[in-house]
């Protein structure tokens, strides 16, 4: 089933910041740092999808900017799959100024943000505190430290 990743970009006065979750896995055994992710439902668009996600499990209102090719997570081992959508949150828009998640019974999951320029650094300290790293978190994150090195 297709699934999709949301990078949450909040616009602020003080510069932009990404939005994150914590949320317990039992798989890994912990708390994990995650993206806000969701599956596609029937005749949904992918970024329908991560709006809808988005406003569900954060209640953050935005609007879909980018959405990355196909992607696999593991093809060594399954099909599993997914899309990575940037979605732009304006924090001017009067509904996004007391966000209430509409999570379903049984999610469990705290919201917070990070400036986007010291993400990779906060990455880094969360997983020095224990937390798991969700993969897409921390290739983003590399992502913007080999464009901070090469100058891009």
């Amino acid at each position: 089933m297709p699934s999709v990743g949301i990078i949450a970009i909040l616009k602020k006065p003080t510069g932009p910041e990404i939005l994150l979750q914590k949320q317990y896995r039992p798989p890994v055994e912990g708390v994990c740092i995650e993206m806000p992710a969701g599956l596609l439902d029937a005749n949904e668009s992918i970024e329908r999808c991560a709006e809808r996600e988005l406003l569900e499990e954060t209640g953050y209102i935005g609007t879909a900017v980018r959405s990355s090719p196909i992607m696999f997570n593991d093809p060594g081992f399954c099909n599993t799959n997914l899309k990575l959508v940037t979605v732009a949150v304006d924090l001017a828009d009067p509904r996004n100024q007391n966000p209430v998640p509409q999570l379903e019974d049984g999610e469990f999951i705290e919201t917070f943000t990070v400036p986007l320029k010291s993400f990779p650094e906060e990455l880094r300290r969360l997983a020095s505190e224990g937390y798991k790293l969700d993969a897409r978190l921390q290739n983003v994150a590399d992502g913007i430290e080999l464009a901070r090195e090469y100058g891009l």
